[in-house]
């Protein structure tokens, strides 16, 4: 049974960081493409971050410079690392596997991050 495992969410106040971890089960995470998404209330599930399983990485405009998304096969987790949080960065966060072009694509059940004074 393939589980992804989110951690690390909680309330910072603005300006703070937080670091977000996945880590998988079931899988090895070394051949997909690791992912992290995010859905305030009343909008769409977006994506934020990914890192290729070679290890490129791609960022959603409003986050770059401030969020970098790593990875370690072998610990089998993924990690999102936010820093300077708004309180627009407030929503659930999912972390995703993808291998291939959408082929096999496993979710996390997500972590709550709020960030407010």
């Amino acid at each position: 049974q393939v589980q992804l495992v989110e951690s690390g969410g909680g309330l910072v106040q603005p300006g703070g960081s937080l670091r977000l971890s996945c880590t998988a089960s079931g899988i090895s995470i070394s051949i997909y493409r690791m992912g992290w998404y995010r859905q305030a209330p009343g909008k769409r599930r977006e994506l934020v971050a990914t890192i290729s399983s070679g290890g490129s990485t791609n960022y959603t405009a409003s986050v770059k410079d401030r969020f970098t998304i790593s990875r370690d096969n072998a610990k089998n987790t993924a990690t999102l690392q936010m820093i300077s949080l708004k309180p627009e960065d407030t929503a659930v966060y999912y972390c995703n596997a993808v291998w291939g072009a959408n082929v096999i694509v496993y979710w996390g059940q997500g972590t709550q991050v709020t960030v407010s004074s």
